[in-house]
């Protein structure tokens, strides 16, 4: 799973999807992609849902590129803990994705195989998203 070596502050404030994306919106790798159409946090187990799910059905064939990376920490506190007693421990890492934002390329396969992996890794994640070509 995807989980960042080194965080600047262990705790951050919580994040917040605003506005389209301005970076990552065209494909730089692959000659396909899946693009976000809506915003949501993703999560680490989600993004590797997501990349099993397309590498089990292009099985050795192509090359897959996940654009996209777990910075921020989220915490979370036990369950039935009273108020107070500080900010619970960091649970899980997520990443903060904005409507237009390229998740996934991929190259190597034709384009019926591609759209196939896409729409397998699309079931996994929390955003809509649309099939990208280059061809």
């Amino acid at each position: 799973m995807l989980t960042p070596r080194k965080v600047k502050h262990r705790k951050w404030h919580r994040a917040h999807v605003r506005g389209t994306a301005s970076q990552r919106i065209d494909l730089s790798f692959g000659d396909y992609g899946l693009k976000a159409t809506t915003g949501a946090w993703i999560t680490a187990r989600q993004i590797e849902a997501a990349r099993r799910a397309m590498t089990r059905f292009v099985q050795r064939g192509g090359k897959i590129w996940i654009r996209i990376f777990p910075h921020t920490p989220v915490t979370i506190k036990g369950g039935e803990v009273r108020m107070g007693g500080g900010k619970g421990a960091v649970d899980h890492f997520i990443a903060e994705v904005k409507p237009g934002t390229v998740l996934f390329e991929i190259a190597g396969i034709n384009k019926d195989q591609a759209e196939e992996a896409m729409r397998l890794a699309a079931h996994k994640l929390p955003v809509r998203t649309r099939f990208l070509s280059k061809i």
